[in-house]
């Protein structure tokens, strides 16, 4: 009989929470379960990951080993004795109650815990009625978090990291810190790709290739609600030796070193003020603007308030930003609290920030911040570079930003994704693809695509443009401004020369005509 496997969504280890894995499941069609809102059926249909493809997994409060399937409308799926599906029921009972049998290759069958049937079929032809597994009753993970987070070994408590002069990733990272701490998840064929921030692909030998190989896939298993990869010898990836070179070892059933959780990548800056030297915390703990260099210490982690959309600015020391007598910033607070909450005013290449006693941060003749500014001059305003984002993936309310398959437009209603390279221009962000072959499905990356993508600024890279109808394109031969605006907790706004957002239109189409920022108008990054 399968192994049965339960599955816990629970808070890590390391510094951020892990991210809720929401995921869609493919059956042996390569069609994504549907839940639809007409009476509340569901289906296998889709050949794309949309809303009504998703689903989250929760643990049933009474057997740690039973898990719900929430659609989302917050509707739970269920199963009769009769193997009738729907997705109707409002709170869980007892026909709502699955095992999960995992399979060697990764997928999943489901089993109706109190009727002791498989969970399958195609279309609109699905029953939990089947007493054993064939292939109608598996179904393979598709992840619908944004590809790009940080990687955490639940073992070491370190995260990831590329070592370029080792040419491997570590997992000897106290804080996922920089640039090289970027790893992006890339969805193959029902296997996962890792990805570093110059665009190498891990192999199960640890070694970073610049190329595809299939030895460079793996499938994405989930236990007690962590990942773990399995390469195509069936060894799962592990972190190896004292620095935690991130290879297969030679474990076929994972514990806990081969367990990992993803955690959300904040965005993290640098910021130069208006004497053109950078913010830094190199003096001690007074913030100031007095260094030529960007190192970890003039490098600031962005998080963003999801109520207030205030701002807080943490240190690679793990301090944050804090408001002090006379006016004074420091990088003395250790919690979260109104003193360390910054208000951001987005001023096009510039940003002014004010802190909570509503005066502007400013910067004094030596260098010093202090928020004693009553109005907006030029000592008031700064530049914003972010830096952990070289290359960049952009998911709107209904889908992935990728290139139209026959023109040089942009569709924001995809399932797959391309990879984009950002370069900062003072103040503002050029942004640059890849003209690519993609396979003509949006459920399967095609392999040609991803090496085409490993190394998006190269020399016959293409820029982004607003054409003059509104359209994004694709094809420009020189680079246009575009200024970014952190707007939200992992979201932000993209603006163009003619100060209009980007946003994706009624017909899934990336244009450059909104007047303010809305929901179509902010892009997971």
């Amino acid at each position: 009989f399968p192994t049965i496997i339960y599955l816990i969504i629970m808070a890590t280890n390391g510094i951020s929470k892990a991210l809720k894995l929401q995921f869609g499941l493919i059956n042996h069609d390569n069609r994504y379960l549907t839940a639809e809102s007409f009476g509340f059926k569901v289906n296998a249909s889709s050949s794309s990951m949309k809303k009504k493809q998703l689903w989250t997994l929760e643990q049933d409060k009474r057997d740690g080993q039973v898990v719900l399937l929430r659609s989302h409308l917050g509707r739970y799926l269920s199963a009769d004795k009769d193997g009738r599906v729907n997705c109707a029921a409002e709170a869980p009972n007892s026909d709502c109650r699955f095992l999960i049998a995992a399979q060697l290759d990764g997928r999943w069958a489901l089993l109706s815990e109190p009727h002791q049937r498989y969970f399958g079929g195609s279309e609109d032809f699905l029953s939990c009625f089947a007493q054993a597994i064939g292939e109608a009753e598996l179904w393979a993970i598709h992840l619908a978090l944004h590809p790009q987070a940080n990687l955490l070994s639940v073992a070491r408590k370190r995260y990831a990291r590329l070592s370029a002069t080792a040419g491997e990733i570590t997992m000897d990272s106290d804080i996922p810190w920089g640039v090289d701490s970027l790893i992006t998840l890339v969805y193959t064929d029902g296997k996962y790709c890792l990805k570093t921030c110059d665009n190498r692909f891990l192999s199960s030998e640890g070694i970073l290739l610049k190329e595809y190989e299939p030895h460079a896939s793996f499938t994405l298993e989930l236990r007690l609600g962590k990942l773990a990869f399995k390469n195509i010898k069936g060894m799962y990836l592990a972190p190896v030796g004292p620095a935690g070179t991130l290879k297969s070892g030679r474990c076929t059933k994972p514990g806990k070193h081969e367990l990992f959780d993803l955690e959300e990548s904040h965005p993290q800056v640098v910021i130069q003020a208006a004497n053109k030297r950078y913010v830094s915390i190199r003096q001690g703990v007074n913030i100031s603007a007095n260094q030529d260099m960007e190192t970890d210490l003039e490098t600031f982690q962005m998080e963003i308030d999801k109520e207030t959309r205030k701002c807080m600015f943490k240190t690679n020391e793990g301090s944050y930003w804090t408001l002090v007598s006379h006016g004074g910033i420091q990088s003395t607070a250790t919690d979260i609290e109104a003193n360390a909450m910054f208000h951001i005013e987005w001023l096009g290449r510039a940003v002014a920030l004010k802190a909570s006693n509503r005066k502007y941060i400013s910067t004094k003749g030596n260098g010093q911040l202090a928020a004693v500014g009553d109005t907006v001059g030029d000592s008031e305003l700064f530049q914003l570079k972010l830096i952990n984002r070289p290359i960049l993936i952009l998911r709107g309310e209904n889908g992935f930003v990728c290139h139209h398959r026959s023109s040089n437009t942009l569709d924001v209603n995809r399932t797959a994704y391309d990879i984009f390279s950002l370069l900062f221009s003072d103040g503002a962000y050029h942004i640059k693809s890849k003209l690519i072959e993609q396979d003509q499905s949006d459920s399967v990356f095609c392999l040609k695509a991803i090496y085409h993508l490993a190394s998006p600024a190269g020399g016959d890279g293409k820029f982004w443009y607003v054409s003059s109808s509104d359209l994004v394109c694709s094809d420009g031969d020189e680079p246009e401004d575009f200024t970014l605006q952190l707007q939200e907790h992992g979201r932000l706004a993209i603006r163009g020369n003619n100060g209009l957002y980007l946003h994706g239109d009624n017909d899934g189409t990336l244009k450059c005509d909104a007047a303010c920022v809305d929901s179509a108008s902010l892009w997971e990054y």
